[in-house]
């Protein structure tokens, strides 16, 4: 009986809880949401390098979690606690985008899209992920967005 109690009460959690299981998001899908929020000309860069750094940090996993040492990258786009975020365990972060980094970890993109464009608007382009960096600049990203 208490295993049957069990498992109901998991199955209501994760009802009541939605916007805080973060998922996987498709290709396509992803590729949708960067188009519908501007990203295809942003700051010089392409939704295919957009969609390039998304795989290459997170896999379009919305709950994406890096250990950096002192610091952390949260969320789909990686974004680091030092300067970007706040987790309340990174000594001296800036928190230039005032959100905490749990925000970056659920459902809901807006926060994430956001604090990205900031970072990408103060970099003038999107060197300041070494995913991108090492996996995506200077190559035919065409395959990220084809078919979408």
């Amino acid at each position: 009986k208490s295993m049957l109690f069990l498992g109901f009460l998991l199955v209501f959690l994760g009802l009541a809880l939605p916007g805080t299981q973060g998922r996987i998001i498709s290709r396509c899908e992803m590729v949708k949401i960067l188009r519908r929020n501007g990203f295809e000309g942003f700051e010089g860069t392409t939704v295919a390098d957009w969609m390039c750094l998304v795989k290459h940090e997170s896999d379009y996993d919305t709950k994406a979690y890096n250990n950096n040492g002192p610091s952390r990258d949260y969320g789909i786009f990686q974004i680091n606690s030092k300067y970007w975020c706040n987790d309340g365990r990174t000594s001296g972060s800036k928190n230039a985008c005032q959100i905490s980094c749990s925000k970056l970890q659920d459902d809901n993109l807006a926060d994430d899209i956001r604090c990205a464009k900031k970072i990408a608007r103060e970099a003038h382009g999107l060197s300041p992920w070494y995913g991108w960096k090492n996996n995506c600049r200077g190559k035919n990203l065409s395959s990220f967005v084809r078919g979408c």
